[in-house]
């Protein structure tokens, strides 16, 4: 039996289009293989982010990472962030351990390893590179009107309706 796959769309190609962020990170390389630090058996700490400041009309942001590549038929949400206020531009690496780590106001949605913080990098050996979107939206709301106990893709669901611009960052791992 084999295990070759297709290779999963960008996530973001399949929603509409949002005016583009700039997103940069001192960890994060787009389209290089992540630092130790961002893989989950090494590190696992949130790489520090910084973006511009989104569209007029923006009252916060929500950060998310998320692997399209994990043999999963629906990807795997590494890290999810919502309610950052709109005076906040970048987060610093480790961030994500945590809602105390947090700006306040800002907290977690449980992740796909079934906790609330930052999940680093951990493909199937021997797999194809995975790619690890990190993406930044900015919304139009102070509030995306979801709690830390729903799912990734709820928050998804809202961004979809929400979000007035999204900025990427995408960084690779293969074990």
């Amino acid at each position: 039996m084999s295990l070759e796959r297709p290779v999963a769309p960008d996530p973001y190609s399949l929603l509409p289009a949002l005016p583009s962020l700039r997103v940069t990170s001192a960890d994060v390389t787009d389209g290089q293989p992540l630092k130790d630090d961002q893989v989950h058996a090494r590190g696992n700490t949130s790489p520090q982010l910084s973006w511009e400041p989104g569209p007029e009309g923006t009252r916060s942001y929500t950060v998310t990472c998320y692997d399209p590549d994990a043999p999963t038929g629906s990807g795997f949400w590494h890290w999810v962030v919502v309610d950052i206020p709109a005076d906040v531009t970048s987060l610093d690496a480790g961030a994500g351990a945590g809602d105390d780590s947090l700006p306040p106001g800002a907290f977690h949605v449980r992740n796909d390893y079934g906790s609330r913080d930052f999940g680093g990098a951990a493909p199937p050996e021997g797999d194809r590179p995975h790619r690890y979107y990190f993406a930044v939206h900015a919304v139009g709301g102070e509030k995306l009107g979801v709690d830390g106990t729903v799912s990734p893709a709820v928050v998804g669901f809202n961004l979809t309706f929400q979000a007035l611009a999204r900025g990427v960052l995408v960084g690779t791992y293969q074990a």
